[in-house]
Order: C-alpha cells, then sequence, then structure tokens
C-alpha cells in the first residue's frame, strides 16, 4: 500500500526533523564548550600575552612587563555554546607555562542542564576552549610582586580545592573569577552579568590599572 502525504504534512516532517537535529548539535555544542575538563593539576603551554587586544588600546605606551611585576592574573572570558564562560590565566610573567583555574559542571551536557534547577559536580581546571586566543572575547591583566602572588596562587589553589559543586544561578564561573579578584582587592561587578561583561566592567571598575598591591596581612 502506498501513503501519499499532502505537501503541509511533507513541510511539517521536514521541520521536525531539523528541529531535532539542530537539538542534537546544540546539546554536543554545550557538552563541548562548558564541561570537557582537562587536569586541573597540570600546567599548560600558551602565550602569556594575548596577540589581540579586545579593548581599546591606552593612550600611553604600555610600561615593560618587567616595571609591572614578575607575577599576573589575566582574568579571561571566551565564547561558549551558551552564555560563555571566564576563568583566570596566572603564572610568571618570564614563563610560557600557565596555569589555569575556572568553575565548569564535571560530565556531559545533562549536568550541566541540571546546575540549572540544582547543584552539580563541579571541575575547577582548565576547560575545553581556555587556551584557544580566538574564543577570546575579553581579558584584564594584572601583575603582581612575587609575594603578593605566593597569597594570590595559595588562595586560588584553595578555592579550586574547595569548590566542589557548580550552580547556573548562584556558584559559576563569574562567581569564582570574582572571589579571586575580590581577595586581589579589585572592586567587582555583579556576579550576574555573562562572562565578557562580567570582565569588561571588572577593569572599567578599576580603572583598568595593570599593578595589584595587596594589603599587609
Amino acid at each position: 500500500m502506498t501513503i501519499r502525504l499532502s505537501h503541509s504534512a511533507l513541510c511539517l516532517l521536514a521541520g521536525l526533523s531539523a528541529l531535532a537535529i539542530g537539538f542534537a548539535g546544540a546539546a554536543q555544542a554545550a557538552s563541548a564548550s562548558e564541561s570537557q575538563a582537562r587536569n586541573p593539576d597540570a600546567k599548560v603551554l600558551a602565550s602569556i600575552e594575548t596577540p589581540t587586544d579586545t579593548t581599546k588600546p591606552a593612550a600611553r605606551k604600555p610600561a615593560p612587563v618587567s616595571a609591572r611585576g614578575p607575577y599576573y592574573v589575566d582574568f579571561r572570558a571566551r565564547t561558549a555554546a551558551s552564555w560563555g564562560h571566564a576563568f583566570v590565566w596566572y603564572g610568571k610573567t618570564s614563563e610560557r607555562a600557565v596555569e589555569v583555574a575556572g568553575l565548569t559542571p564535571a560530565g556531559d551536557v545533562t549536568t550541566y542542564v541540571l546546575g540549572y534547577v540544582t547543584w552539580v559536580p563541579s571541575e575547577t581546571g582548565a576547560s575545553y576552549g581556555d587556551l584557544d586566543p580566538e574564543y577570546l572575547t575579553a581579558h584584564y591583566k594584572v601583575y603582581l610582586s612575587e609575594a603578593d602572588a605566593k597569597r594570590v596562587f595559595a588562595y586560588i589553589k584553595h578555592l579550586k580545592e574547595s569548590s566542589p559543586v557548580w550552580s547556573a544561578e548562584i556558584s559559576n564561573c563569574t562567581s569564582f573569577i570574582g572571589d579571586i579578584a575580590e581577595f586581589m582587592g579589585l572592586k567587582t561587578p555583579s556576579r550576574w552579568k555573562r562572562p565578557e561583561a562580567y570582565v569588561n566592567e571588572l577593569k572599567a571598575l578599576n580603572n583598568g590599572r595593570q599593578v595589584v598591591r595587596l594589603s599587609a596581612q
């Protein structure tokens, strides 16, 4: 028996198929962008200088790196399938090896979606795309003395070890880097902003200052 479908029925079936394919693709992209984490304790190699600055260039010539400080923390934002992602690079100015810290849900897209309604397990190391300059949308780099860097890096290590869960609404990537910025004495924006907007506002609130000095203990 041959079943003939009307033109409208064929269009409906085609639309439903396209919707299903699109949803599957979006789910895979979200999973890849939000939760593919690498070894959280491993150092990675990357250029410590961002090749393309995402903000307007300063009117005056920047001071040499050696004059700013031997260590740094770089607050960064990148694209992702959903809201984007915020994280930090940190390390020694003279070395290409960098540490990466950020808060992401552990697991696949199912974990990511559940994170919008409840707490889910987290990872705090480098996630997919954190080292690719083509995904970068904003960054704010500040320099530290050796003594201050030891304190800040120890705090980042503590934060990574004491952040076992992720929540899209409460404990997310912007709140994670916000804790680091507050520890460093920087002014911070509202934590419920998209990562790109958060990093750009963090830089604006602090007038783009490039050197941070911690208060005495």
